[in-house]
């Protein structure tokens, strides 16, 4: 449930000088997540050379007069800003540089996101929502998750809401009908370019999308389309997607919190648990549910051959990725 607007809820922003950080700040501190009466603190979390570019946000967000916004936390150690948080955005995360291979980027983060969990573990609300949008988004989460024994894998999720959003978009665009009026499309896996964008439940306009969407363009250009977008804006705008991914990571947070209109689903990445034929042991974008401040995975879907095929390949990416930092992953009964 939201939470009740008689005290300041704090919010935990990590690479908060960053291009996605510097997005979503002014957003929340307007009360974008959790509505006009909702007071908060923003706990801001840099690296310690960056500290100087946050103090230049955190003028400007002091200079914008925000007035749910009752206080400013600035740090460079994670156990101090994460101290009492409700809510954690874990936003920052070593980006890959050229020459470097993805199994090396995987162990840099491996080790901030290790960290990360660990504070969230000591200092955090017991009853946190934390969601991963640095990448490797999934694998940032399960390391997280591993390393904060005391806190719930229910309580941690990693962001699948922005391809979501996109192929939302691009169904809109083909179909010419409004974003409002399409609904139970699903990400299935890993934010990477094995993720499966499924309109095989879809519904544009209360139809079935499979009807009035060419099964050529599904296969052909919305799949690969949504799969390369990062790619395509970092080619075209020299930098990667900042608004678009700060604006799904509220999208994400808020659903989680309110929850997901009656009758439709959303996609976000959460521990795997066998539905689905996902075995559990790394955290899967799925079709889910959200109510009273929980979430649940939509049973039932009937996943046709070429469905299974791709969720069988992404789901194999991830557990990849898994083995490259099982050496940072504590033994747990998680499985």
């Amino acid at each position: 449930m939201p939470p009740s607007p008689s005290k300041p809820v704090r919010i935990a922003v990590t690479g908060a000088a960053g291009n996605i950080g510097y997005a979503l700040l002014f957003r929340l501190a307007s009360g974008a997540l959790l509505g006009p009466d909702q007071p908060l603190i923003l706990h801001l979390l840099e690296i310690p050379q960056a500290l100087p570019a946050l103090s230049g946000v955190a003028m400007e967000l002091t200079d914008c007069a925000f007035p749910l916004l009752r206080d400013l936390k600035l740090s460079d150690q994670a156990s101090q800003a994460f101290d009492g948080v409700d809510y954690a955005f874990l936003v920052g995360s070593r980006p890959r540089t050229q020459g470097m291979e993805r199994k090396d980027l995987l162990r840099v983060n491996a080790e901030i996101f290790k960290a990360q969990g660990r504070a969230l573990n000591e200092r955090a609300s017991r009853q946190v929502r934390i969601l991963v949008v640095g990448n490797p988004a999934n694998t940032n989460a399960l390391i997280a998750s591993r390393n904060a024994p005391d806190l719930a894998e229910h309580q941690f999720s990693s962001m699948m809401r922005l391809d979501h959003n996109r192929t939302l978009s691009l169904l809109s665009e083909r179909s010419r009908i409004p974003v409002a009026d399409i609904h139970r499309v699903t990400v299935w896996g890993n934010h990477s370019s094995t993720q499966f964008p499924d309109i095989e439940q879809a519904l544009i306009a209360d139809r079935p999308a499979l009807e009035q969407i060419d099964s050529t363009w599904y296969h052909d250009t919305l799949i690969p389309t949504v799969q390369q977008r990062g790619a395509a804006i970092i080619k075209a705008r020299g930098a990667s997607s900042a608004a678009s991914a700060a604006s799904a990571a509220l999208d994400h947070m808020r659903d989680w919190i309110v929850g997901t209109p009656k009758g439709t689903w959303t996609s976000m990445g959460i521990a795997a648990n066998g539905d689905y034929g996902v075995e559990p042991g790394i955290f899967f974008g799925y079709p889910v549910e959200c109510q009273g401040g929980g979430h649940q995975i939509v049973q039932g879907l009937a996943l046709s051959e070429f469905a299974r095929a791709k969720i069988a390949l992404t789901d194999r990416e991830l557990r990849e990725e898994r083995d490259g930092v099982l050496d940072l992953l504590p033994s747990s009964s998680r499985g």
